[in-house]
């Protein structure tokens, strides 16, 4: 969609007002709401706003900064209603002399992103953010309570939330994301929406309009939705386990994938794993980015803590999915470490950097670690196997 669909679209669409988005470093959302009928100016000239005051951007003596329309990311907001019908679009952030601000965080993906388009690959992800609904009592403010009382997969009328959920599921679908499944996770009142994976910016903005759909889409139902990693203690925490691959953008084969290979993976595969785990205690920083993340990177509730990888095994910090015969592009490595509150634009130019690191230096990767629960060694039995730790906080 270019600028001219764009102002087509929402007077097709009745829009009366429209975000436009952005992010702060840490990533939450930052939005200015205008108008439509100054929609064609801003289209031509951008939105000015003061850099300085957005958390790690600009010094107050250099704060203009200009917003750019990305008319592709136009999504209308399904709960806005009716009689202030709202849409929102993404934007890319400029300094006053037109070029691209270099701590967008957007801006920071697209330039590594360009990078590796000159190489003729594609940088595919499918984020799994996961995420509690909560409730208050009586008017109060809201407490640790999940409200309702299922546990993993579960479908009864002890899952409360399925109508929630649904309501939720309708919502992204409209936006535009291609949810693909929506279930109750492990623990008290923790769910999972998936959608299908994606290039690694429509996958990042993807992720920003699943955090904000599900909580707009909560408050209408009375609970409060919370991406904290770990918001109860002696629980599963909330991660984002991001299932990666590389494909060629010419032929669309998974450059992953090596029939030959008894796990079948190519060794740009092993090298892109051996970057990541070289990188792996730097990455932490970026993609658990909170004190609170490392409440949930402890032993016992599914969250790695060591630094390895092994097929089908949830216990190491990255996982090869079992491999189903035909489905060669399919075959991808998931990282298990990152969790909702990181922002997705720089975790995933993190990711793909540590990645690339690998590939280009033709690192090697250890022995995978299959069929051993890491959580069961000792310090002397991960020592003899090689095996190093994130960082504790």
């Amino acid at each position: 969609m270019d600028s001219k669909d764009l102002i087509k679209k929402v007077k097709e669409d009745k829009v009366k007002f429209l975000s436009l988005q952005f992010t702060d470093v840490l990533g939450a959302v930052k939005s200015v709401d205008m108008p439509i009928r100054h929609l064609e100016g801003v289209l031509e000239d951008g939105a000015w706003f003061d850099g300085s005051s957005v958390e790690g951007f600009a010094r107050i003596q250099e704060s203009d900064m200009r917003l750019k329309v990305d008319a592709s990311t136009y999504a209308v907001l399904p709960w806005s209603g009716d009689g202030a019908k709202r849409a929102r679009v993404f934007c890319d952030i400029f300094t006053p002399s037109g070029h691209p601000f270099p701590g967008d965080p957007r801006g920071a993906l697209k330039r590594i992103l360009k990078k590796l388009d000159e190489k003729g690959w594609k940088y595919n992800i499918g984020p799994e953010p996961e995420f509690f609904l909560f409730k208050g009592e009586n008017g109060h403010g809201v407490h640790p309570a999940p409200h309702d009382t299922g546990g993993y997969f579960d479908f009864s009328s002890f899952d409360e939330a399925v109508v929630v959920r649904t309501a939720l599921m309708d919502a992204l679908d409209a936006m535009g994301l291609d949810v693909e499944v929506g279930h109750h996770e492990v623990a008290l009142g923790q769910h999972e929406i998936d959608f299908r994976f994606a290039d690694a910016l429509k996958a990042a903005d993807n992720v920003l309009t699943l955090k904000y759909t599900v909580k707009a889409i909560a408050a209408q139902h009375g609970l409060t939705a919370s991406f904290m990693p770990k918001p109860v203690y002696g629980i599963n925490g909330s991660g984002m386990h991001c299932h990666q691959s590389l494909f060629d953008t010419k032929s669309g084969n998974n450059l992953f994938f090596d029939a030959k290979d008894e796990a079948r993976l190519s060794p740009l595969a092993y090298s892109f794993i051996a970057g990541q785990l070289e990188h792996a205690r730097a990455l932490a920083g970026v993609v658990a980015p909170t004190v609170n993340s490392y409440k949930r990177l402890v032993p016992g509730y599914e969250a790695p803590v060591y630094i390895g990888w092994a097929q089908q095994n949830r216990s190491a910090l990255i996982r090869i999915p079992r491999y189903t015969e035909g489905r060669d592009k399919s075959v991808r490595a998931e990282l298990r470490f990152p969790d909702p509150s990181c922002n997705p634009y720089i975790a995933f130019t993190a990711m793909l950097a540590a990645a690339l690191d690998g590939i280009d230096k033709k690192m090697q990767a250890p022995k995978p670690l299959n069929n051993i629960n890491l959580y069961h060694l000792n310090k002397e039995e991960r020592t003899k196997l090689g095996v190093t730790e994130l960082p504790g906080s």
